[in-house]
């Protein structure tokens, strides 16, 4: 999973350099940068690659605080039907 949301913020970022510094503990907003639009981005493409559907008012501010929390709130979805 980790290695997928890496590739999306590399794609998203247009930056390879973030496949090399990027860690479970990497900050969504604060160190990886991502602006309003690369977040709406990001969000659509997790949505693609993980079949799951993100409910905006379900994504706590505190999920994006770590990669590692984004994943766990990604864990605790359900996958979409059909």
């Amino acid at each position: 999973m980790f290695e997928i949301i890496k590739d999306i913020i590399v794609s998203v970022k247009e930056n390879e350099a973030y496949r090399e510094t990027l860690t479970p503990a990497s900050d969504l907003i604060n160190e990886v940068g991502l602006d309003s639009l690369q977040m709406i981005n990001f969000i659509l493409e997790v949505e693609d690659r993980f079949n799951v559907e993100i409910v905006y008012e379900d994504l706590d501010y505190s999920c994006l605080l770590s990669v590692d929390k984004f994943m766990a709130f990604l864990n605790g979805m359900e996958k979409k039907v059909g």
